[in-house]
This record gives structure tokens, sequence and C-alpha cells, in this order.
């Protein structure tokens, strides 16, 4: 490693808001990013010192491609930026550690309930924990829990897509007939401010939670708020110590009389990684720096507004001809 910077890390998923939050959360520090990507026009790969063209995570070359670039690369750590990527890093976590590279991925157990709702709502009620009413979706659904409801896939779902919200039962059996039922739930729609809240955990401690109000488009978070909420920061660490990932995890919920009701929970970072950052709570950075430097996580929250725009990212053709002609691309392109 040259003077410039102290260790390496991996980001996979890169073109994603997930990926391109990890990768704006390392910039301006000690810490050298290469980014890899199943997409040669994935923006984060132009925005990154080094970077690598992978296969899809469903494909059997995804973990030898990537245990290849590691060789290449030697980082000593790897984000993930993909929800389809987790289980298959779990699964594949010794091979990496083998390798020199740590996964900061949570174990298979964590990830697969955080990766179906139905577990997830079991979790927290499983622990006392409030829980939105949760069931499986069937054709009675409508007799069993009162209207509206929220239907969701039960696995693999992302950014709000075909998530739907039901009111007139009408439109609840229209629903049903367009679904895979197999694969939905019926959960209780809890109405109230919504709030996306990070909280790192490390060697089985929580080292700080951040609490934001949003505001959504198209699934995304479009506007962000961080609030100071003792109740919901205590509760969002209670659950974390209670289901104990590894490194960062996302929590989503919304307060109805006072009480948080978690209705989604992410084992890694999210796409507010960064507006996090900015609020002073940089979770990939400090999770870097206590597990390779072995520094106590430290944060100083400040309660502002994260207002998002589109940037620019400029990036030459032979860039991207480069790229995709050998899998590989040094340097970067230009923000604007």
């Amino acid at each position: 490693m040259n003077n410039k910077y102290d260790a390496t890390v991996l980001v996979t998923g890169c073109g994603g808001g997930v990926g391109q939050s990890l990768v704006k959360c390392f910039q301006g520090t000690r810490y050298r990013v290469v980014g890899v990507d199943g997409e040669v026009m994935a923006a984060g790969l132009y925005a990154v010192p080094k970077a690598y063209i992978v296969p899809y995570a469903d494909r059997a070359d995804y973990v030898p491609r990537l245990l290849e670039i590691c060789r290449i690369e030697n980082p000593e750590l790897l984000f993930p930026g993909l929800d389809a990527e987790l289980s298959v890093l779990a699964h594949a976590s010794e091979q990496f550690r083998q390798a020199g590279v740590l996964p900061v991925v949570s174990s298979p157990e964590v990830i697969d309930i955080c990766d179906d709702k139905l577990l997830t709502a079991q979790f927290l009620k499983q622990h006392a924990f409030a829980a939105p009413e949760t069931r499986p979706v069937t054709r009675d659904i409508a007799a069993i829990m009162p209207l509206p409801l929220v239907l969701k896939p039960r696995k693999g779902g992302a950014r709000s897509r075909r998530v739907f919200t039901v009111s007139e039962k009408g439109e609840l059996e229209r629903l049903l007939s367009m679904i895979d039922m197999e694969n939905y739930v019926a959960q209780e729609c809890v109405d109230g401010d919504e709030y996306t809240c990070g909280a790192l955990m490390l060697e089985g401690i929580c080292h700080g939670v951040i609490i934001m109000r949003r505001i959504l488009r198209d699934g995304d978070t479009y506007k962000a708020f961080v609030v100071r909420d003792a109740k919901i920061e205590d509760h969002v660490r209670a659950v974390a110590e209670a289901l104990a990932p590894f490194g960062p995890c996302n929590f989503q919920l919304r307060v109805r009389d006072g009480i948080p009701f978690i209705f989604e929970i992410n084992a890694r970072c999210s796409g507010t990684t960064y507006a996090r950052a900015l609020a002073g709570f940089n979770e990939p950075l400090m999770t870097a720096n206590c597990l390779l430097k072995k520094e106590k996580p430290s944060h100083s929250i400040q309660e502002i507004s994260v207002l998002r725009y589109w940037k620019e990212l400029v990036v030459g053709n032979e860039e991207i001809a480069a790229l995709q002609e050998r899998g590989t691309q040094e340097g970067g392109g230009r923000l604007l």
C-alpha cells in the first residue's frame, strides 16, 4: 500500500444506491476503494480508483471471480452493496477469510430473518418487540385481517417495488389474482411518520444509532431529517442487540401512539448511509477503523436535513469501452 492509503476495501454492487453510498463514505479517507458491479454502465465503477465487472450473484462464477479480484487487489474488507449478494457472501464468508479478506456480512441465519418479511415479524414478536401484524397471503385474507392492508413480497423485495396498500375489497381481489401469493405477506397498515434508522453492531455491541425521518419518492429516501428521539434510539438498539448482525444494519419503522413498529430490517448498509455520514455517523468508516485499526467507533450526530438531487458523472466513452473489453478499469470519471 502506498503512502496515500492505509488499506483497501472492496465494494460490491457499486452502481446501486447502497454501493454508491459506500463509495462516497470512503472518499477523502485513507482507504482505497475497489468497486465491482455486474453492469458496465454502473456509475460507481467510474467513481473509484479501480473497478471490475463481475458476474451476477446468482451465477456459479460470482464468488470465484470476487476471490480472483481479491488476490489481485488485496482488500482487507469487503462491503456488499446489493441484497441479492448477502446470502451468497454469508455462506462463502469462510472462503474470503481464508484469502485474507473479511466480509462485512452477517451470518446466514440473520440474513434469512431480514430477507423474509414473515420471519422478521416473527422474530420481533418472539422477542417482545412491537411489529405490524403479518401473515401469509391467502384467498380469505380479508376475513382474517381488517383493511387497509399492505401486500408485499415475503422475500426478495426492494425499494417498495411490488408493494401495494389496499383499502377496498374489490382492489384486494384484483391484486390477489395478479401476485404470487406463495411469496407474499399481508401486513397491518401502520400510520404515522416513517423513519430509517442505522445501527452499528460490532463484536456483539451496538456502537450507536442514528434516526432519520424520511420522505420517499419511488421507494427511495428523497428527503431525510436527522432527529434525536431517545425512545426510538433505545428501541432500535435493543432490537439490534437481540438480532446481533455484523456491521451496519438498517431498520425501517413507523411510530403509532408513541410506539415504534419496525416493518423491515436490512442487515447491510443503507441507501441513506452517506446521508448519515454527512450527519456525523459514518458507518462504513467506523467499521473499517474498528476492524482494521482497532479504533473504538465514535460519532457526533448533527440534527440536519438532507435534500437529495441528481449529480452528473462525466465518463469518457473510451473508459466505458475499455471496461467492457477487459472487465477492469483504472481511474474514474469527473463529477459535475
